[in-house]
């Protein structure tokens, strides 16, 4: 077996019709599947996890094209080797008469120099680009090399796609060896949608059951390979990023299952607990706020746990905070309010501080007017000083903090009301 290629290269299909997943780009009707059937290849980025077929999808696009293909890893590349492809390029072009089709691998790797570096030649036709990513090509791709090339996004391989690579792999091997349900199911579950996890996998047992005498591919070999691999979760990559949105959303949406279902999720990938705990103290203020203040010290609390006892207490207090924030009366006020202000600070000028909210420590400013005219709230029925003024003159009058129906902010409106009122009264005096 040694002596064979890796069973995740023989198994690479050699025809559109034989390629497993992505139907919803390479079905027959679809943009993809007419344009490499036709040969009217255009530039293109595939944009999807890891091993659901990005590179056997470029090698066969070349082969059903007959075109000559080149294949660079941004990794390793550098403007050095751009230039050898183009050379390349042109003796294909001159002496072949072929079109050239260049693989680049990891694209979002190379920098905006060595991106900007293929659009002359992509323009010109002297190859065609196809760049494979795991990372959101609004982000790591530059907008000129996006305007020269269509994006196709490649999904995860369903656990159906998997189970017929599965069964395609045990076919080719050509094996003595019998796969059993359970060590089939732990196998597709474990590749996470990653076909190259797999198959290697499955390689691995394949030599293991040899070495060890088993007369079949059991659950205890499995175990033995994977044990308990992590699900996929590219730390600060795409679906790092789509984890924590959804964590977010199911709290501000207060679905307190699916809230502690992303929350789980991100913990068992290896996600940093303290980060979570960061990102749950920032929900707790901007989803909540005022409509439940004690959801901000749960939070802290949880927070403090983490930091202070670590794993298992600290994700167990983390999913206690996560559930009260999913269950907790919702406001974005506080939110609305900061935002508010803040963009009315950087519309306007320096607005200097009323004179009598001025302390006056010195007598030169006593005299100059500093405090002048301040009344002290504690000296006045109920606190309150009816009519004082606290804003920059210009801005008298203004909003920012409008309670919602919800929670305790049903409370801080009706104070609120009743403190106007009073102002509105006083200046009617």
């Amino acid at each position: 077996m040694s002596a064979l290629k890796p069973l995740a290269d023989r198994l690479r299909p050699q025809s559109l019709d034989s390629f497993i997943g992505q139907q919803h780009i390479l079905a027959k009707g679809k943009p993809l599947y007419e344009a490499i059937n036709s040969g009217q290849l255009h530039s293109f980025i595939l944009w999807g996890p890891p091993g659901v077929g990005k590179t056997t999808l470029a090698k066969l696009i070349s082969n059903q094209s007959e075109a000559c293909f080149i294949s660079l890893s941004a990794v390793l590349a550098g403007i050095k080797d751009i230039r050898a492809v183009v050379e390349q390029a042109h003796q294909n072009k001159e002496k072949l008469n072929k079109q050239t089709i260049l693989f680049v691998d990891e694209v979002h790797r190379f920098n905006k120099s060595q991106q900007d570096a293929f659009l002359p030649h992509v323009e010109s036709g002297t190859f065609t680009i196809i760049g494979a990513t795991t990372e959101n090509p609004s982000f790591s791709l530059n907008n000129a090399l996006l305007s020269r090339a269509r994006v196709y996004i490649l999904k995860t391989l369903t656990t159906d796609d998997l189970g017929l690579i599965l069964d395609q792999a045990m076919r080719e091997a050509d094996s003595k060896y019998n796969l059993d349900s359970v060590a089939k199911e732990m196998l597709i579950t474990n590749a996470d949608g990653d076909a190259r996890r797999l198959l290697n996998h499955l390689e691995l047992a394949l030599s293991l059951a040899e070495s060890t005498g088993e007369s079949s591919i059991s659950e205890d070999i499995i175990l033995q390979l994977i044990g308990q691999g992590p699900r996929r979760f590219d730390n600060h990559g795409e679906d790092f990023y789509n984890q924590i949105s959804a964590l977010h959303k199911s709290v501000r949406g207060s679905d307190p299952d699916a809230s502690l279902y992303w929350l789980t999720r991100m913990l068992d990938a290896g996600c940093e607990p303290l980060y979570l705990a960061r990102r749950l103290v920032r929900i707790a203020s901007e989803d909540i706020g005022n409509a439940d203040p004690r959801a901000l010290q749960i939070t802290l609390d949880a927070w403090q746990v983490q930091e202070r006892l670590g794993s298992p207490e600290g994700e167990l207090a983390l999913a206690q905070a996560v559930i009260y924030l999913a269950c907790a009366a919702k406001s974005n006020a506080v939110y609305k309010a900061y935002n508010q202000v803040s963009a009315t600070i950087k519309k306007q000028a320096s607005l200097e501080v009323p004179m009598h909210l001025r302390n006056a420590p010195t007598k030169l400013m006593k005299d100059a007017g500093y405090h002048q005219g301040y009344r002290y709230a504690h000296d006045e029925p109920n606190a309150f000083a009816a009519g004082e003024t606290y804003l920059p003159s210009e801005l008298l009058g203004q909003r920012f903090y409008e309670p919602v129906e919800r929670g305790l902010e049903i409370k801080i409106a009706e104070k609120l009301k009743r403190l106007r009122a009073l102002n509105r009264q006083q200046s009617q005096k």
